[in-house]
């Protein structure tokens, strides 16, 4: 079951934590998460499941990041979100898509206790300029049914404080698929 705005609200400060919070991004059933002036691309013209990639960090100026086609751009949102009791999804803005701008290319899905920023895997059809507090995306909760067991304190994501480039390497390197 996804929890209303209302609910969500109600639920802030105790089992949902969204900071910076503003009453005025809620939305029914969900609440808007703003772009951050940051933005990582990859370097390497090939990319390797097994190994770590170079990357270079921009920052959207003032004035707008006009984003090319058929690259992706990884982002980061304003808001830090945490919670040990619903499952948090990621959708981008319909607004937003609408300009031909996937705000989350696969990953929409959060684990039960995940805490951090989220990355946003941004790529356009169409050249769009973006712009740093934009609210880019929605976040909203699903009530859990059964027992579960909270994403890991050492995840390879968890409590990041940063744009996250993949880090599947480090699945086959746990299992030992070098």
């Amino acid at each position: 079951m996804i929890l209303s705005g209302k609910e969500i609200q109600r639920n802030l400060g105790t089992k949902i934590h969204i900071d910076p919070f503003d009453e005025n991004r809620l939305n029914p059933n969900s609440y808007n998460l703003r772009l951050s002036d940051e933005l990582m691309v990859y370097e390497d013209s090939e990319l390797d499941m097994k190994k770590p990639h170079k990357t270079k960090n921009l920052k959207i100026p003032e004035e707008g990041f006009l984003m090319e086609t058929g690259k992706l751009y990884l982002g980061k949102t304003v808001e830090h979100t945490q919670t040990d009791y619903f499952v948090p999804m990621l959708e981008g803005r319909s607004s937003v898509g609408r300009l031909g701008l996937f705000v989350h290319v696969t990953a929409g899905f959060g684990d039960v206790g995940f805490s951090g920023y989220w990355t946003l895997e941004m790529f356009c059809i169409h050249p769009v300029r973006i712009y740093a507090g934009v609210e880019i995306c929605q976040i909203y909760f699903h009530s859990v049914e059964g027992a579960y067991e909270l994403y890991l304190k050492s995840g390879k994501y968890q409590n990041n404080t940063g744009i996250q480039p993949s880090l599947l390497y480090k699945d086959f390197e746990k299992k030992g698929l070098k």
